[in-house]
Formats: structure tokens, sequence, C-alpha cells
């Protein structure tokens, strides 16, 4: 035990000086990732919120057969431009982006309309604009508010009560919480966290093997009054701690930069608090073994640095092809689910940002399942320590 901490003490203290190790571990991924993606999140709910405050302006076509329709838009904010347009000319000037919404206003459409018949209305529109969508939407809300005022008013006309068309009174019961709501655009946190984490022992773990080989250093350190058990797990601990120290600020800066985001503007509560920082760092730290024992095996396998740079970078990706499958196929947790590393860590994440308490079972099936693959993983990585074959 004594040979392994002065190997983990040696290696830590190294890396500290390393710029490197330093830049990458502990201040592009655990800094870098949360505020690119708090940016991000931020600048989608200004935009999200402006959208909805400014008002809309369309191009009309025809505007003089449905003078009415013109006038209900304009109550409620809608600014009108009159254009003169044919088919193809409207669909030219959306392509070419000089307007973002048209509507144009058939020639039937007084004449349809007097014999209380649908009256024929065309919106052009790029469906690949995602700027537009919810312009679009406002567009077509305020067209069917229209369409049934109108329904209704005729309805009464003929003495029919308009209640006698709704055999249905459908009543929407939302049980989500502000938490849980935001869930939905916090989708991302889980992934970046476990990566960012993994990535702080990247180059510990390279260097463990890949780095000692190439610089020529790895007979004379094998030749040392010491273990290769200890060498090996000194490496890995070392690794182990920068990966610590990297989930830590990563989740920090989370819990610093979520603050700011401003998802209360849709009714949402980000539930990352210092509180929830910590308990979703010890969540993911049973994942820290597993990812430097799995890194250790692969450098162990290679011949240069940058060789293992490269798997090992392919690699990180393996543990978040859950994540990006749990968020495609909707997957909830299960007592199966929460036997696969970091995708139960997901689960578990996801739950604290919902606040919703964590089932106690899913926590042991996480924990434990995680620590044995580490477990087996730390093995197999020793075991090649050993081998004669390490130093070619």
């Amino acid at each position: 035990m004594h040979a392994l901490f002065s190997v983990f003490n040696k290696e830590f203290r190294e890396n500290l000086r390393d710029r490197r190790t330093l830049i990458s571990a502990l201040v592009f991924g655990p800094l870098f990732g949360p505020a690119l993606f708090a940016a991000a999140l931020m600048l989608a709910v200004q935009r999200g919120a402006g959208s909805d405050d400014q008002p809309l302006k369309v191009a009309v076509a025809h505007g003089e057969r449905a003078p009415n329709l013109l006038s209900f838009l304009q109550q409620y904010g809608i600014r009108i431009e009159r254009v003169a347009y044919d088919d193809q000319a409207a669909r030219a000037a959306v392509m070419s982006g000089k307007h973002r919404l048209i509507m144009m206003i058939d020639p039937s459409f007084a004449e349809r309309f007097a014999a209380s018949r649908p009256a024929p209305v065309s919106l052009y529109a790029d469906s690949s604009d995602a700027q537009n969508d919810n312009n679009e939407r406002r567009l077509q809300a305020l067209l069917n508010r229209y369409s049934l005022q109108i329904g209704q008013l005729r309805i009464i006309l003929r003495g029919v009560d308009p209640v006698a068309l709704l055999p249905l009174s459908v009543r929407d019961v939302d049980v989500s919480t502000p938490a849980s709501r935001s869930v939905t655009a916090l989708g991302a946190l889980s992934y970046i966290v476990l990566l960012t984490m993994l990535m702080g022992g990247l180059y510990l773990a390279i260097d463990a093997t890949a780095g000692e080989r190439e610089r020529g250093s790895l007979e004379s350190l094998l030749t040392v009054p010491a273990s290769r058990a200890a060498l090996i797990y000194g490496k890995m601990l070392a690794a182990m701690a920068y990966m610590l120290l990297s989930l830590l600020l990563t989740v920090a800066a989370f819990a610093i930069l979520l603050r700011f985001v401003g998802l209360e503007r849709f009714g949402m509560t980000v539930n990352f608090g210092p509180l929830t920082a910590l308990k979703v760092a010890l969540v993911c730290v049973p994942l820290i073994p597993l990812g430097a024992a799995l890194m250790t095996i692969i450098a162990a396998y290679t011949k240069s640095y940058r060789e293992a740079q490269t798997y090992i970078s392919l690699v990180l990706l393996v543990p978040t092809v859950p994540l990006v499958f749990a968020g495609a196929v909707g997957l909830r947790p299960t007592t199966a689910l929460m036997l696969i590393p970091s995708l139960s860590q997901h689960f578990l994440i996801t739950s604290l940002l919902r606040n919703e308490p964590i089932v106690p079972l899913y926590l042991g099936l996480s924990t434990a399942a995680t620590l044995i693959a580490g477990g087996i993983l730390a093995t197999i990585a020793g075991r090649l320590y050993y081998r004669e074959s390490l130093l070619g």
C-alpha cells in the first residue's frame, strides 16, 4: 500500500505541472462544457420568449378578398403587408427569404364564405426554417380561432346550440412540476457530466503505459523495488483522482451557470442547487474506477501515445451511447436497466433534476453493478501489466 500511494503521489504531482493535463482535465472540459451548454440554453430561452412577444409580420396576397379576416388578425397584433403574388411568386419569395410567411386568399373565398362552405386560404412557409416554426404556429392558431368563431355564429343563426357540436369535454390535467418540465431542456446535462468526468483522466490513463513506452521509460520503471500491481494501480488511482476533480468542477459549474438561464419564463425550475449538485457527483463516483480501468486497458494494447489517444477518444463515446439511445426511444428506469453502467447514472441524475426521490433499489443496483464492472476491468488492467509483451 505504501508503494501504491507513493506512485499515486508522484503521478498526481507530476501531472499538476503538465499544462495539457490541467487544461483538459480541470479547465477545458469542466468549465467550457457547462458554459457552452448554459449559453446555448440561455440563447434558446431568450429567442423563444422574444418571438412570442414580438409582433408577427405576415405578407398577404389578395387581402381585399377577406377584409374581415384581416381585421381579425390585426386585432391580435398581426402586421399585414399586402403583396400581389400568384402561387409561383409566393413560393419564390419564401424560398429566397424575402418573406417568411405568406397568406394567399383564394379567388373563391368570398363566394364560398357567403355560402357557408369552407373558404380556402393558403399559407406559404419554409418548414426547414426552425426559426419560423413558432410564427407559423401563431398564425395557424389565430386562423383556427377565427374559423371556430365564425362556425359558432353560423350555428347560432340556425337556432342550434353550439354546445351540441361538442360531444366531449376534454379537460387536460398536467401533473408535471416546474422541476420535471425543466428536464426537457436539460436532457444533455448528464451526457456532458459523464463525458467531462471521463476526459479528466484521459491523459493520465494513456501515460500509464503508452506514454511510458513511447518515452522509453517503461522498462526502467518496471525495475523499481515495487510490484507491478502497485505501479499500475497507483497510476490508475491518480487518473481517478483527476476524474473526481473534473466531476466536482463540472457539477459546480452547472450549479452556478444554470441559475442564470431563465427557464422560469416557461414555467420551469432548474433543480440544480448545491445539494443536488453534490448528489449528482455522488451518483457518478462509482463510474470513475470503471472509466479509469477501461482507458488503462486500451492504452496497454496500443503502441504509441497518439494511437492510444485516438482509440480512447472513440471508446469514451461508448458509455454515452446508452444515454443517447435512452433519449431517442424514451426509456424509463427498470430493474434490468439499472444494471447498465452510465445508463443507470443517467436515470438517477434525471430523477434528481426532476426533484423526485431516488428509489433505494435502483441506487443500490446502479452502484453495485458499476463497481463490480469497474473491479473486473481493474483486475484485467492489473494482469496486463505483468505481460512481457507490454514492453514491446
